[in-house]
């Protein structure tokens, strides 16, 4: 049986690309060879390209849009469609009035997670979002942005006291009381950005390893007869998985960004 420990190592976060027959390609280092200590990884090289693909795509779009021209053919009506959705069922509903000052960062955000989780789904490369480093980075930005915007409006001392609502109460009750909901409307802040760091990575980890276990199956069975009903049981699995894969990546990159521009409007629509 497949050792599990050594099934998540496919799923990991490495110095080069496994390609089938145990090929590895290394990923160049040009930074360690001037002397910097920054050690490119396999993830930080897909990050680029999901970077890459959306100047290559929106880029074009934002200009065909300053003109005035319609979007012609499926390609550039779908993204379209994509980014009018995110801006009237996502961002303007959470936020409220103010929402267009943050449309832009909502749309990246949905835009590079969604980008990062479909590499995921290419063939022997590897969804960065299903690393804690990359899932933490994008909560911090979050985190910065829903803490910015709240201070910015409201300044930097009012805004961490108006995350307690007020309460009509005894000065007694208020010393005790306004203290302790204070603190742990504070606490909550940071565990919401947590909690958006870990369903992410949680979520696109696990898809990719239960994909690692069942093609794993295949290499387990190769020296018996069992492989003959297990070889197509483990690909037409595969396929359902990978299918369903789809799915949550477009659905962890509504949620993210969603739950993204819901803090925002709680920080700057205080009670």
């Amino acid at each position: 049986m497949a050792d599990p420990a050594k099934i998540a190592e496919h799923v990991k976060d490495a110095d080069f690309f496994e390609l089938p027959f145990k090929t590895h390609i290394y990923i160049p280092q040009p930074f360690e060879a001037m002397g910097l200590k920054l050690h490119l990884s396999k993830f930080m090289v897909l990050e680029l390209v999901a970077a890459v693909l959306m100047l290559v795509i929106f880029i074009p779009l934002a200009h065909r849009i300053r003109k005035g021209d319609i979007p012609r053919g499926r390609f550039w009506n779908m993204f379209e469609a994509m980014l009018l959705f995110v801006r009237d069922k996502m961002v303007r509903p959470a936020i409220g009035h103010d929402a267009d000052r943050f449309l832009p960062f909502i749309w990246t955000l949905f835009f590079f997670i969604l980008f990062c989780n479909l590499l995921g789904l290419v063939p022997w490369a590897g969804s960065p979002t299903g690393d804690f480093a990359v899932t933490s980075a994008l909560a911090v930005i979050a985190f910065g942005t829903v803490v910015g915007a709240g201070m910015i409006k409201f300044g930097p001392v009012k805004f961490w006291i108006g995350l307690c609502p007020p309460m009509e109460l005894p000065w007694p009750f208020k010393i005790f009381l306004v203290p302790m909901i204070l603190f742990i409307e504070i606490l909550g802040l940071f565990i919401r950005q947590l909690i958006l760091a870990i369903r992410l990575l949680a979520n696109m980890f696990a898809g990719h390893f239960v994909l690692a276990v069942i093609m794993a199956f295949i290499a387990d069975c190769a020296a018996s007869m069992l492989w003959y009903g297990v070889m197509p049981a483990s690909i037409l699995g595969a396929t359902a998985i990978n299918m369903l894969e789809l799915f949550v990546a477009f659905l962890h990159a509504y949620i993210f960004s969603f739950l993204t521009a819901l803090f925002i409007g709680m920080a700057i629509h205080q009670h």
